[in-house]
Formats: structure tokens, sequence, C-alpha cells
């Protein structure tokens, strides 16, 4: 029987050392600490990245890639709206459920990036959240006019949705299926439906 390939190994190395900065934090973390978690020689891991930024780079790259795949295969030949939004929901919270180190390293790490890797990182991210947007403008042309800016709402949509490495256990009594659903549930209604009048706004307190 054949071995694991290279990419395997590297996959591997990639999944070890986002455990270890999710839980040390990368500025913390040495290439020593990251060969002794994923069980390869300090040597075996220069084999595969020349430095600690390209594990990083490789880390985030892979998963928005991964992430904007799924996403796009999600999405490919649904029309309506709510269920373009659903999809984009689920297929984000249902591949980050099985990858929550990295969704932490994602969420915590991109500033560590610079030069060619932070911008490689940077247009990922940008179209992702346009593809977000374009599934909202959707939503806002069936739908009627949005109660809030469009830019807004996708930010929020995205914290809620990345928020969960802190507290969801997908071992737990919420499957990723009802944590899709909840979700989609509080962005598109709200937590019990109720209107909110301007009064009811808050207001800035300066001035």
């Amino acid at each position: 029987m054949a071995g694991p390939t290279r990419d395997q190994k590297l996959d591997t190395l990639l999944s070890a050392a986002a455990k270890v900065f999710a839980e040390r934090g990368y500025h913390e973390t040495s290439m020593r600490d990251l060969a002794r978690a994923s069980g390869v020689s300090l040597a075996g891991v220069y084999y595969y990245v020349q430095s600690k930024e390209q594990l990083l780079y490789l880390i985030q790259s892979r998963n928005f890639e991964a992430v904007i795949t799924t996403m796009r295969a999600a999405l490919d030949g649904v029309t309506d709206p709510i269920e373009r939004i659903g999809r984009f929901i689920d297929n984000h919270l249902d591949y980050f459920a099985s990858h929550m180190a990295e969704m932490k390293v994602l969420s915590h790490e991109a500033g560590a990036l610079q030069g060619d890797y932070l911008q490689k990182v940077n247009d990922m991210k940008r179209e992702y959240t346009r593809a977000l947007m374009d599934v909202l403008a959707d939503v806002e042309r069936a739908h009627g006019p949005a109660h809030s800016n469009r830019r807004v709402a996708a930010y929020s949509l995205f914290g809620m949705m990345n928020w969960i490495y802190n507290w969801y256990d997908p071992l737990g009594d919420i499957g990723v299926e009802m944590l899709s659903q909840n979700v989609c549930h509080l962005f598109l209604g709200g937590y019990v439906g109720l209107p909110v009048s301007d009064a009811a706004m808050p207001r800035s307190s300066a001035g």
C-alpha cells in the first residue's frame, strides 16, 4: 500500500500547526514547537516550508480556497435568494465546524502576514466577502429594502459565524444543521422578529 503523498503530509503539518497557533498564538510559537506538535523533524518541517510565515500563509490560503470552492458549489444553480443565503451560511459553518483551529487562526493571525502573502490572503477575503454581498443584494431585490447597511450586515454575519470557535462543540447537543438554521433565522428575522422603531435605535452620545 502506498504511503501518504507529499500534499497529504503537508496537510497534516498544516493541521497540526493550526492547532498550535490557535492555542499559543503565532508569535509565541517556534518552528521547534511546530515540529514537536506535528511529529516531523525540524529539518522535515523546513523541507515543506521555508519559514513560519509561509506556514501561516498556507494555513490561511488553503482554508480560504477550500471554503470559497465549496461555497461556489453550494450556490451553483440556486436562484432563490433566501435559499442562497441559507446555503452560504450552511457551507461556512459546516466547513469551519470541522476546522475550528483554522477558523481561530484566520480570525486572529492575519495581521502577522506581510507583503505578497498578506496581499494574496486579502484578495481571497475580498472575493469571499463580495460573494456574500452579492447574495445580500439579491435578497434585497427580492424582498424589499433592508433595515441595515449591506456592509454592516455582511460583516455582522461573518462575526456571528466566526465566533463559534469560542463556544461551539461539534460533538454537543447542537448539530451543524441546527446551528446553521438558527444563525440563518437570527440573521434574516431577528431573535423574536419584533419591529424596532427609530426611537428605540441607539443614539451617539458624542456631541
